[in-house]
């Protein structure tokens, strides 16, 4: 289905009331509940984003897709830990501190900020009876305390490991960053940005040290004396991976007037799920798409996790509801969403949910993905790929098709093949960020099949 063709059909229709009849064709299966609707909305406001999100990225002029030319040193692809992890916190990078870089480089207007959780990554590869021995459950994901980290670090001494500025949605940002700014594609660079919490400690300098390298922009204050949250990531010899999620004191989210600048200052609006299971961080969601809402933005939303829509399900239903143009999910997220059941296939759920949501994602690991629209759902066979590591899979996935929509593709199976090969790369690796040559590749074959079904095979 195309892009193209939505666009010419959103140009024919005189009303708001036609563009809610068009983008909501089919009711829901009468058994499922649609997802929340704005109280005192005359009209769906996600119909009307969905318009804006054709007309605004199909046919725009290259250089208005970009123009961010501050392309200074580009990170190494290989997330070694740097001075602040070995206690050397840098002079002028405590409280309040800003890059000089950054502060100097900062556009009139974003083309994507994330809201996201700003987590340090340990990284390392372990066996089964390594989990064994900690009493951890292998394949999950679960918040620790600080005395736990502390076990499972010491535990894994001797054992090789990395540090990263990860978290989900920055693995995201980092690989739309780096096929943003692949010159070999012809095109502009996109400006990246973030923001979240670290604390004022070295982790949170390292973390906003790394973003900046991979060209993402880390735009909130650390906070004084706050603790940056951990994630370590433990993945064993068939590629499945176990996440131990430190939060820290600084994991937290204020909507204050600094970000509402941000905010009003961008073009696409990605909000990360596990921002729903912090305390206190649903206002400052809600305002913040509430305002990307009146300022014409785009908003999207990572469903993250399972548990974490178990646990925040009246939250994610009124936010996806309400205010998201694209809602990322894989076929798991997408079932605890609808609340169907697990025999129930992804094809379904990815129907039901684009009733509600203009422009759905679901992956389903090994057997592909779908893209949801308007209650159908097409299928994007997975290339080959030898797994290494599954971690990343889904937030490589989730920057293929922002860069897809970004760089104006009109083929939504095109941008869905785009998005499969990018996360094809990282599961074939060791690491969960898009090395720098391998989105070079991607960016440059993508730009040669622009509006074609057709795809490179040997990237």
């Amino acid at each position: 289905m195309a892009l193209a063709s939505a666009t010419a059909a959103a140009a024919t229709a005189s009303s708001p009331s036609r563009l809610v009849r068009r983008f909501s064709s089919s009711p829901p299966p009468p058994s499922l509940p649609p997802l929340a609707a704005r109280p005192g909305a005359g009209s769906s406001p996600r119909a009307c984003s969905y318009q804006r999100l054709v007309v605004r990225w199909k046919g725009r002029s290259r250089a208005l897709l970009g123009g961010f030319s501050d392309a200074g040193a580009s990170e190494s692809d290989d997330d070694e830990e740097d001075d602040a992890l070995r206690g050397g916190q840098r002079e002028g990078e405590g409280e309040g501190a800003v890059e000089p870089a950054a502060a100097a480089a900062e556009p009139e207007r974003w083309d994507v900020l994330g809201l996201g959780q700003a987590m340090v990554d340990f990284s390392g590869m372990v066996d089964d009876e390594f989990l064994e021995r900690l009493g951890i459950e292998k394949g999950t994901r679960k918040v620790v305390n600080h005395e736990e980290r502390g076990r499972v670090l010491r535990a894994m001494d001797g054992c090789s490991y990395k540090a990263a500025a990860g978290g989900s949605l920055s693995n995201s940002l980092v690989a739309l960053a780096r096929l943003g700014s692949s010159r070999s594609a012809g095109y502009p660079e996109l400006k990246i940005a973030m923001a979240g919490s670290v604390g004022s400690d070295p982790l949170g300098s390292f973390y906003r040290a790394k973003l900046r390298r991979a060209n993402v922009h880390f735009l909130s204050k650390p906070v004084k004396d706050g603790t940056t949250g951990t994630v370590i990531v433990l993945t064993t010899p068939d590629a499945q991976r176990t996440m131990l999620a430190y939060q820290g004191t600084s994991s937290t989210l204020s909507y204050d007037s600094d970000l509402a600048d941000l905010v009003s200052k961008s073009n696409v609006l990605i909000v990360e799920g596990y921002l729903f299971e912090l305390p206190h961080t649903i206002e400052a969601i809600k305002q913040a798409c509430e305002d990307a809402h009146k300022n014409g933005a785009l908003i999207a939303v990572t469903a993250s996790d399972v548990s974490c829509i178990k646990r925040c399900y009246n939250d994610f239903r009124d936010i996806v509801g309400n205010y998201a143009d694209i809602l990322f999910a894989n076929a798991n997220e997408a079932r605890a969403f609808c609340e169907l059941p697990s025999t129930d296939s992804p094809m379904s759920a990815t129907r039901y949910l684009s009733h509600s949501v203009p422009l759905v994602s679901v992956t389903d690991g090994v057997h592909g993905s779908y893209i949801g629209l308007k209650g159908e759902a097409i299928y994007i066979p997975p290339p080959p790929c030898i797994p290494v590591d599954t971690c990343g899979a889904g937030d490589a996935y989730t920057s293929g098709i922002l860069y897809g929509i970004l760089r104006g593709a009109s083929d939504l199976k095109g941008i869905g093949l785009l998005a499969s090969q990018v996360a094809a790369v990282v599961v074939g690796q060791q690491g969960t960020r898009l090395r720098v040559q391998d989105a070079d590749r991607l960016a440059e074959c993508f730009a040669h099949h622009l509006d074609s079904l057709e795809f490179c095979s040997d990237v």
